[in-house]
């Protein structure tokens, strides 16, 4: 919480306040104030007038001041949850973006990160249904738990079932914490209607890919063209059911040197326009897909403006989005390509 050092508010507040007592108190107890003379009336509209003005801009100023304060906190929230990636891992060139719903947002309910591990190079996306704090707080709590499990665990199933009992452990303290009345114990059915969609992705030396998708959209692959990586139906979403005792691991063949991975939220395939119509994703991709190489920023700057173009900057629900480009065998540098791209809508 954002909180007033107590002698501003004092001097923002209380001395408007106790000008304007006083000239009330004067008007009304003064012989002067019965007065008709034009002087005297002149005098207390004056009075009054400045008293009105300084205290209205004084609460302004305090406003102005506090937002400012505010949108430096979420910054730092910004930094902390999703914190900026690195240009390269492993070979593999990297860019990432946002686009939020929201004017002034800039933390919400998707989550990404990319880390280099002895097992290749990890990648999350996910959505958290709904948004505010409790979208935050369970970001807060898969991103750190994948940036733990993804070095700990040698099967990305093993990663997906920590992400599960980290949300579990989550939604549990949500609940005593929103529900006293239980008296600490657990409560029958913890907010069963929140749920995650969580895309696990795993790059190995030789381009290996292999996924393990709960409720998430497919990435394309952009190599000449866009296509989905995988038509396999995904599992369930995190928390409205448990992960099954086995956990399908979806081989996806290869990224080949040269070739692109676009990991994306559903905000970007659900955006639509005025007129009802679906944002065509798939045909944004496909004419990025057409450079040689691809440029991971380029691609994202793309999408974006093609995304406000369509929508007319009226998002629906946020965007985030991952590239990730094999440059593991020589590549043409792209220059001047910015490898971080933060917008809002």
């Amino acid at each position: 919480m954002i909180r007033t050092r107590p002698w501003r508010a004092l001097l923002a507040f209380g001395l408007p306040a106790l000008w304007l007592a006083l000239v009330t108190t004067w008007e009304l107890t003064c012989p002067m104030a019965t007065d008709d003379a034009m002087g005297v009336r002149i005098g207390l509209c004056a009075a009054f007038l400045i008293a009105a003005v300084y205290l209205c801009a004084s609460v302004r100023i305090g406003s102005v001041r506090e937002l400012k304060l505010a949108r430096e906190v979420a910054h730092a929230t910004q930094q902390a949850l999703l914190r900026p990636l690195p240009a390269r891992i492993e070979g593999l060139a990297v860019a990432a973006g946002q686009l939020s719903a929201s004017p002034g947002a800039t933390v919400g309910g998707d989550l990404y990160e990319a880390v280099s591990t002895v097992h290749g190079v990890r990648i999350v996306i996910g959505d958290v249904r709904g948004h505010g704090l409790p979208a935050i707080g369970a970001v807060a709590a898969l991103l750190g738990s994948f940036r733990e499990a993804a070095h700990d665990e040698p099967e990305l199933g093993g990663v997906m079932r920590r992400l599960e009992r980290a949300l579990e452990r989550h939604l549990r303290e949500r609940s005593r914490a929103e529900h006293p009345a239980s008296g600490g114990a657990d409560p029958e059915n913890p907010l069963a209607e929140e749920f995650v969609t969580v895309l696990l992705i795993e790059i190995g030396a030789a381009g290996e890919l292999r996924a393990v998708n709960c409720g998430h959209p497919w990435p394309y692959r952009l190599a000449g063209r866009a296509r989905q990586l995988s038509a396999a139906d995904p599992l369930p979403p995190l928390g409205p059911f448990p992960l099954p005792a086995a956990i399908a691991l979806q081989q996806c063949g290869r990224l080949l040197p040269g070739e692109a991975l676009l990991l994306h939220t559903d905000g970007a395939a659900d955006a639509r326009d005025s007129r009802g119509r679906f944002f065509p994703l798939e045909e944004v991709l496909g004419a990025a897909a057409l450079d040689s190489p691809v440029s991971p920023a380029e691609v994202i700057d793309r999408v974006h403006r093609a995304l406000r173009r369509h929508t007319g900057g009226r998002l629906s629900d946020d965007v985030a989005l991952l590239v990730l480009r094999n440059d593991r065998s020589r590549i043409p540098a792209q220059p001047g390509a910015v490898q971080s791209v933060r917008a809002r809508g």
